[in-house]
């Protein structure tokens, strides 16, 4: 007799839920249960370049913030190498400088924030320089996945016509989502950018 197929319903799936920051950033929920907690602060006192602030919000397509969100950024030191065993570009390190940073939005506003330094441009693939930029990941209540983008400085206007991955973006309008505009507030420099999930405004998300 042939053999009897059963087929598998698909399991449910379910959102970051309400919890995120119980599990990923503790201490923004009011528990401290991490020995050490995950920062927003990815330059120390000796980290050398130029310091910035980037800070945003994301919004929902209802334009709406977002303050349950938690962004992660990676990047490159200011001589434009990251902090990693496989990034080998004969560039400096800097001892002072993580790289990668986790921020809670702000329960009440919705703005995260990150104390930084302005990445240097890096080397792509097949050889090609990169404008300098930072990698961004968000997770949220209502994303199954986590999204990831990138940020880019408005006043690199030279490196960012020659970008390889911006240069993948046909409409200008759209270029512009990944933009982030700069200016100096209690005599910091600020990047703000601002994360659109949907709608008009909606930013270029990535499959990475």
């Amino acid at each position: 007799m042939p053999q009897e197929l059963h087929y598998l319903k698909q399991t449910a799936s379910q959102t970051a839920g309400p919890y995120v920051h119980i599990g990923l950033a503790p201490h923004a929920a009011g528990f401290d249960i991490f020995q050490n907690n995950f920062s927003n602060v990815l330059a120390g006192a000796g980290t050398r370049g130029e310091r910035i602030v980037i800070e945003g919000r994301v919004f929902d397509g209802t334009g709406t913030p977002v303050r349950d969100a938690l962004v992660e950024i990676w990047q490159a030191n200011s001589f434009g190498r990251y902090n990693h065993p496989a990034d080998t570009q004969d560039k400096e390190l800097d001892p002072e400088f993580r790289g990668w940073g986790r921020a809670a939005a702000d329960f009440n506003t919705g703005v995260y924030t990150f104390d930084t330094v302005k990445p240097g441009p890096v080397i792509g693939r097949h050889g090609r320089p990169m404008a300098p930029h930072v990698s961004v990941w968000v997770v949220a209540r209502g994303i199954n996945i986590g999204l990831n983008t990138r940020m880019y400085f408005a006043d690199e206007t030279a490196a960012n016509g020659a970008d390889p991955v911006l240069n993948l973006i046909e409409l200008e309008s759209r270029r512009k989502t990944l933009l982030a505009a700069r200016s100096e507030r209690d005599g910091k420099v600020v990047y703000t950018f601002d994360i659109h999930l949907q709608g008009d405004q909606e930013t270029v998300f990535f499959d990475v």
